[in-house]
């Protein structure tokens, strides 16, 4: 009786953890998506005021920001994703960089340049953040199937 009363509560230990690692995992998804947005509409006004993203204080600020959101993306693909979210965040991580690639905020600049440049921030931001984490999940997924044959 003992040991069942023990396995039990191993048992219920663990699924603890679990459910606090995935809370703990989606407050972490929230908050780089938040720094994401917070950091395209800084380096978007540090680029719409130098007038060019090439501007060599902007594009410095850029890089980093763009390492840190890469190093984020890769701590939310090797801990967070489950198996079950992996096809809808792989597809959502598509649409994203082909917004990115299209270019669709261009008309933005129309209404209001900032706009356009605060839109491309926050988009490339997430981007960053998404893409290493889309790459580590879509190899974690390809991997049973290259060890089933």
């Amino acid at each position: 009786m003992r040991k069942i009363y023990n396995t039990l509560s191993m048992i219920t230990k663990l699924l603890w953890f679990k459910m606090e690692m995935e809370q703990i995992a989606r407050w972490a998804y929230i908050l780089f998506v938040a720094v994401a947005v917070l950091m395209g509409l800084v380096v978007g006004y540090m680029a719409y005021n130098a007038g060019t993203w090439n501007d060599p204080t902007v594009a410095d600020t850029n890089g980093w920001v763009l390492l840190i959101m890469l190093i984020l993306g890769i701590i939310i693909g090797v801990t967070s994703i489950t198996a079950k979210e992996v096809t809808p965040f792989l597809i959502a991580t598509i649409a994203l960089i082909v917004a990115t690639v299209a270019n669709v905020w261009s008309p933005l600049s129309n209404i209001h340049e900032l706009l356009y440049y605060w839109a491309t921030g926050i988009l490339n931001y997430i981007v960053a953040f998404a893409a290493p984490a889309a790459v580590i999940i879509a190899v974690k997924s390809i991997l049973p199937i290259v060890k089933e044959k």
